[in-house]
């Protein structure tokens, strides 16, 4: 079987390209098909043959695709997949709108529907004069959203709330199959020139949190409350609010910026508990953390509701505001966790139970 697989663009580090990673573990012939790809920001995708589409010779496209959305549709439907008998699409935006022919099963690995045109709509666009400007174009993305959604002949799910945001957006049914786990894996180990290799582990604990750092992210909460209850927190990633972050933060806040994963496995073996401050579609970083035996302190919603047990391997906060985690945390506190029952709650995000499910749904596929 010739697989290929398709990615709305290769230029950051997150969960959805360690699914990628996972998918090359299983398909390690397939070539990756893309909108842009940015060398220096994703050496992970060295191990794949990549292929951009003509956004790749066009001003800036690799480093802010953004300016270029609309264009976007045009890019993923340039490609041409005739000499495939599979594809998988990993998208959480334009790369579902492939064209492929009867002969070749096109599966979408679905990270949620295009977020800024649906359920993220109001946080994207929450500036009037920016919302009124951009309407023709989201109204015209929208319209293209809906029928790309119907080329994919399968879709897959990560999580029950993108389950459900497939449904409501696109009118589809989908399977769940979680993102695995592979943090583990040293095979896996991202190369980067640009990763700080100085930071040692203290002999104290303290919390963490590993992510981008964005807006939607919603890490400001984070460093607000930890800046008033003085707690020890460290922060692993980076990206365009880190500075604003730094400047807000009190010394007991620490930013480690890029880490290897064998560096990340020891802040997450000393760690209390990871902070999970955001709504995401699924949230790789809970069952690592869960991995290691650490309990999770998450927001209420998302992807964390399928994998946080509350009280069990971790608690939940209701919603985003300095008094509920406040609340969360100093709760959390007073409370005892069993490790093993946040290992064993890991083990269900591993990667041959992914490999397993991901045969099988193309099993079934195919023989419809």
């Amino acid at each position: 079987m010739k697989v290929a697989l398709v990615y709305d663009r290769v230029n950051k580090w997150g969960g959805a390209e360690r699914v990628l990673l996972a998918l090359h573990k299983i398909f390690p012939d397939a070539p990756l098909y893309t909108s842009v790809y940015d060398k220096d920001k994703a050496p992970w995708a060295k191990v794949f043959s990549v292929k951009t589409s003509f956004l790749q010779n066009f001003p800036f496209a690799s480093g802010n695709h953004e300016y270029y959305a609309p264009l976007m549709p045009l890019a993923f439907e340039s490609f041409t997949f005739d000499e495939y008998d599979l594809v998988i699409s990993v998208t959480s935006e334009a790369a579902k709108g492939i064209i492929t022919k009867p002969g070749t099963l096109h599966i979408c690995y679905c990270l949620t529907p295009t977020r800024y045109l649906w359920s993220g709509y109001d946080e994207y666009f929450k500036n009037p004069i920016l919302r009124f400007i951009s309407k023709p174009v989201v109204s015209y993305l929208r319209f293209w959203d809906r029928i790309a959604s119907q080329r994919p002949d399968t879709f897959i799910a990560i999580s029950r709330e993108v389950q459900k945001r497939i449904k409501k957006y696109y009118n589809r049914d989908s399977d769940i199959i979680y993102p695995p786990i592979q943090i583990q894996n040293p095979k896996l180990q991202i190369p980067n020139k640009s990763l700080n290799t100085k930071y040692k582990i203290p002999n104290t604990e303290y919390f963490l949190i590993v992510s981008r750092l964005v807006p939607y992210k919603k890490i400001d909460l984070a460093v607000k409350v930890f800046n008033k209850l003085g707690l020890p927190l460290k922060i692993v990633g980076t990206g365009i609010e880190e500075n604003r972050l730094k400047r807000m933060a009190k010394p007991n806040i620490e930013f480690l910026g890029y880490l290897t994963d064998k560096e990340l496995v020891e802040y997450y073996k000393e760690c209390q508990a990871l902070i999970f401050p955001q709504e995401e579609d699924f949230g790789l970083t809970i069952p690592e953390a869960q991995s290691f035996g650490k309990p999770v302190i998450a927001l209420k919603k998302g992807g964390a509701l399928d994998i946080v047990t509350d009280g069990k391997t971790g608690i939940f906060f209701e919603v985003q505001s300095k008094k509920s985690l406040e609340d969360a945390i100093l709760k959390f506190q007073k409370m005892n966790f069993n490790p093993q029952d946040s290992i064993k709650n890991a083990e269900k995000f591993n990667f041959e139970e992914f490999k397993i499910k991901l045969k099988k749904e193309i099993s079934l596929a195919t023989s419809l």
